[in-house]
C-alpha cells in the first residue's frame, strides 16, 4: 500500500524533529499575582479636567473615573474586600456589581511595602465550560460515534500542535519542516480516526498530503516572489523581541501550511464520499465518467469554499483592514505593503492548493473505486456462473397487465431479487465500508 510507507516516514521524521530540552524560556517579566474577585459596589465620579492637548491627538479611554469594590474570592487575603479604580484605558473592561473580575496586586514603587489592587479583566472560565459543553453535546448528538471520533480527533490536533509544532519551531527547528510534518501527522491521525480505516479514507489522505506539498512550494515561491519577511503583523514584531532567533519568514510559511489543512481534509473527504456514493448509485459508471461527475461535484464545493477562505482570512484581519482603510496612499501602495501582501499571498496560495486538490483526490477515488469494483466482479464470474433469466417467466411478465396504483414496470417488478440485487445496492447500504 502507498499510504504506510508515508505513514511510516511521517513517524520517522516527527521522531528525529520532535524537540529534545524543552522550549527556550524567554524573559516575560515579574508574574505578577492574580486572584479571582466579585464585584461589590461600583461609585463613579465626574473626572478632573484633563490637560489640554495639540487638536488632532488620538483620544485614550473614554474619561470613566471612580472606585470598584471588589471581594477576593481565593487567595492569602481570600474573603477581604479591596477597593480598585474604575477601569479605565483602551480596552478596560466595565463591570457592574455581581460581576467576577481578575484582581492583580501591584507594589507601590514609591513604599514596597504597600500594594495597589487593579482589575485585570473578566473572569471567562464558566461561559467557556459551558460553550465547550454545549459544542460537544452538538456534534455528538447529530455525529453520534462519528462526531464522538471528530471530537477525539480535534483534542489529537491540538495535541501536536502543542506538543511538536509549536515547541519545534521555538527550539529553532525549519518552522516550515515542522509544520509540514505535523500536518501530515494530524493528517493521518484525525482522518483515520474520524472516518475509519478504509480505502475511500485512504485515498483522501493521498490527496490532502499531495495537496499540502504542493502548497508548500506555491508557498515558498510566492512569498520568495513579493520578497515578504513575515513582519507582516504586530504579534510577528512581538515575537521577534522576544526570541530573536525565530525564523519569521518561515513561520509564515508554517501558518500558510497549518491553515490549508483545515479546508484541504473538507474537499478530499467530501470527493472521496462523492465518488464512493456515484459508483454505488450506478456500477456501470468508467473511471473518466465517474471523474467527470465528481469533478462537477467538486467544482460548486470550491466555488464556495474560496469566499470562506478569503472571508476568514478577512475576518481575522479587520482591525488591519480598517486601518488601511484610513491610509491616505494610493491604492497600489497599500495593496503592495507588507501588512496587506502577506494575507493576500496567504489566501492566494491556499486556494490554489485547494483547487489543486479537487482532481487530484477524484482521480485517485475514481481508479481505486474501479480497481475494486473490477476486482469484485472477476471474483464474482469465477465462482460462479453468471445465472439466466427464464423465458417463460419473461413472457409471462410481459404478457401480465400492470395492477393500479402502481408506477414501476412489471419487468421491474419480476425481476429476480437476486439480479435486482446485483445491479442496484440496498438503499440502507453504508460506503463507510472499505472499498
Amino acid at each position: 500500500m502507498t499510504v504506510v510507507p508515508l505513514f511510516v516516514a511521517t513517524v520517522l521524521a516527527a521522531a528525529l524533529l520532535w524537540p529534545r530540552g524543552g522550549s527556550p524560556q524567554t524573559d516575560g517579566g515579574a508574574d505578577v499575582p492574580r486572584y479571582p474577585g466579585t464585584v461589590t459596589r461600583v461609585v463613579s465620579e465626574p473626572c478632573p479636567p484633563a490637560p489640554s492637548v495639540p487638536e488632532g491627538t488620538p483620544r485614550v479611554g473614554d474619561g470613566r473615573c471612580g472606585t470598584v469594590d471588589v471581594r477576593v474570592d481565593d487567595g492569602p487575603t481570600a474573603g477581604q474586600q479591596v477597593r480598585t479604580p474604575v477601569p479605565d484605558g483602551p480596552g478596560a473592561p466595565r463591570v457592574e456589581v455581581g460581576d467576577e473580575v481578575i484582581l492583580v496586586e501591584l507594589a507601590d514603587p514609591t513604599d514596597p511595602t504597600t500594594s495597589n489592587w487593579n482589575i485585570a479583566e473578566h473572569q471567562r472560565g464558566t461561559p467557556m465550560v459551558w460553550l465547550a459543553v454545549i459544542f460537544a453535546a452538538a456534534i455528538v448528538a447529530f455525529g453520534r460515534w462519528r462526531g464522538l471520533a471528530a471530537l477525539a480527533g480535534l483534542a489529537a490536533s491540538f495535541a501536536i500542535l502543542l506538543t511538536f509544532v509549536l515547541p519545534g519551531i521555538s527550539a529553532g527547528g525549519s518552522p516550515l519542516l515542522v509544520a509540514v510534518v505535523g500536518a501530515a501527522l494530524i493528517m493521518f491521525v484525525v482522518l483515520y480516526l474520524t472516518h475509519g480505516v478504509t480505502a475511500q479514507t485512504s485515498v483522501a489522505v493521498l490527496g490532502t498530503l499531495g495537496s499540502l506539498v504542493l502548497t508548500g512550494v506555491l508557498a515558498t515561491i510566492a512569498t520568495a516572489a513579493t520578497h515578504l519577511t513575515g513582519f507582516g503583523s504586530e504579534d510577528a514584531t512581538t515575537l521577534s523581541m522576544f526570541q530573536g532567533d525565530v525564523d519569521l519568514h518561515g513561520l509564515l510559511l508554517a501558518g500558510i501550511i497549518i491553515g490549508s489543512l483545515g479546508v484541504l481534509d473538507d474537499v478530499t473527504v467530501t470527493q472521496a464520499a462523492t465518488v464512493t456514493e456515484l459508483a454505488n448509485a450506478n456500477p456501470g459508471l468508467t473511471r473518466l465518467q465517474l471523474y467527470r461527475a465528481a469533478t462537477r461535484v467538486g467544482r460548486a464545493h470550491i466555488a464556495s469554499t474560496v469566499n470562506t477562505i478569503v472571508l476568514a482570512y478577512a475576518g481575522a484581519s479587520l482591525p488591519l483592514l480598517l486601518l488601511l482603510t484610513a491610509d491616505s496612499r494610493p491604492i497600489g501602495q497599500i495593496l503592495t505593503s507588507e501588512f496587506l501582501a502577506q494575507e493576500i499571498v496567504r489566501s492566494a496560495v491556499a486556494t490554489l492548493g485547494l483547487i489543486a486538490a479537487v482532481p487530484l483526490t477524484t482521480g485517485l477515488a475514481a481508479v481505486v473505486t474501479a480497481a475494486g469494483r473490477t476486482a469484485a466482479t472477476a471474483s464474482t464470474d469465477a465462482s460462479a456462473p453468471r445465472p439466466q433469466p427464464d423465458r417463460s417467466e419473461a413472457l409471462a411478465a410481459l404478457s401480465s397487465p400492470r395492477t393500479a396504483g402502481s408506477d414501476e414496470p412489471a419487468r421491474t417488478r419480476t425481476a429476480p431479487p437476486s439480479e435486482a440485487t446485483d445491479r442496484w445496492p440496498e438503499s440502507n447500504r453504508s460506503t463507510d465500508t472499505a472499498w
